[in-house]
């Protein structure tokens, strides 16, 4: 076996980096401003702005394809690069924000609330999914998508349940709708109920299904809920293992189609931002991050976040959304009402007792 010499990574890091540039400067260019509609408009932050310009520059990509298909092709790596990693990158570098004792806090305050919402999220997937007749598999998608962290937990059952690929596409696809929906709308009833931002960041983090739409909305309502907000979806994401776990279980009994899981399998579920995440804020719980570093840190996440944003709205396909027909997205929308309600009821109920 033949090894490559240590001298070709800096040319391969290169490589890379010459690669996403283009849209990497998109995305950059789309969160400066984003940032600046958000200094003129507090109320509005840089993530609401950052994905709503992304989307309409991804209804005008079709025509831009036409006439410059290799410009769309040299600034889709980048597109894809800021939507995923530097949104992870941005999570990571949130854990500034946090003590290792403020997260098992958040933990354990957010875990009745975080239970009561799944179950009756898969319940009524089940329920509400044999009403509309929508297949067995995609209402798992949905259900899971919606009740824990949106394509990031329907990445993790699919090979579980043994989904298709067009069941996966239909199942993101719902998902994304509600997530945009729920940027749009939660910051408006979190001010109509006038939540405080801890308040804010613990509905958020429950009621919204997917860690960069989580962002986005508390970014927008404020940086004190962003923090608590992004804690509380994070503990949520590790939810993914047991329902994992069970799903495996029933598919093996089921019809033994779908893929078993074992301990490597298991741990590839726990993504490695929600690790990093939780190293940095050890990190900070020592001490050892001055003030000013911090702040900094803290300002490059925000403005990481907007350009992770911007990449998702780049990357839009507002076709696969209306390809995925109107049964799957109504499921869609009738579980994220049944989730945001659930979770302000629970919150509600917990608080008046605390």
């Amino acid at each position: 076996m033949q090894f490559s010499p240590a001298s070709t990574l800096p040319r391969r890091l290169t490589s890379r980096g010459l690669e996403v540039l283009p849209g990497v400067l998109l995305t950059a260019a789309i969160a400066l401003v984003a940032t600046g509609i958000g200094s003129v408009l507090p109320v509005l932050g840089s993530a609401v702005p950052a994905i709503i310009i992304g989307v309409l520059l991804s209804l005008l990509r079709p025509r831009i394809m036409r006439t410059h298909e290799k410009t769309d092709a040299r600034i889709q790596p980048g597109i894809a690069y800021s939507s995923k990693f530097l949104l992870q990158l941005a999570v990571v570098l949130l854990g500034v924000q946090l003590s290792l004792g403020s997260i098992l806090q958040v933990g354990l305050e957010s875990l009745p609330i975080m239970l009561t919402t799944l179950t009756v999220c898969l319940l009524g997937a089940w329920l509400i999914g044999r009403m509309l007749r929508t297949e067995r598999r995609l209402t798992t998608l949905i259900g899971v998508g919606t009740g824990i962290c949106g394509a990031s937990a329907i990445a993790a059952i699919s090979p579980v349940i043994g989904a298709a690929s067009a069941e996966i596409a239909y199942a993101v696809s719902t998902i994304f709708l509600f997530n945009i929906l729920a940027v749009i709308v939660f910051p408006v009833i979190g001010h109509a109920l006038n939540l405080d931002p801890h308040t804010f960041g613990l509905f958020a983090g429950t009621a919204v299904n997917d860690t960069s739409s989580v962002v986005a909305a508390a970014g927008a309502y404020s940086t004190a809920a962003l923090g608590f907000a992004v804690v509380v979806k994070l503990v949520r994401t590790l939810m993914i293992i047991p329902i994992s776990v069970g799903l495996s279980v029933m598919e093996a009994r089921r019809d033994g189609n779908g893929q078993r899981l074992n301990g490597k399998r298991i741990a590839k579920l726990v993504p490695w931002f929600l690790i990093g995440f939780i190293v940095v804020a050890v990190i900070n719980s020592t001490g050892l991050i001055p003030d000013a570093p911090r702040e900094v840190l803290v300002t490059l996440s925000v403005f990481l976040i907007a350009m992770a944003l911007a990449g998702i709205g780049l990357s839009t396909d507002i076709p696969a959304l209306r390809r995925a027909g109107w049964r799957p997205l109504a499921l869609g929308g009738i579980l994220w009402m049944l989730v945001t309600l659930t979770a302000l009821g629970t919150i509600a109920v917990t608080s008046s007792f605390a």
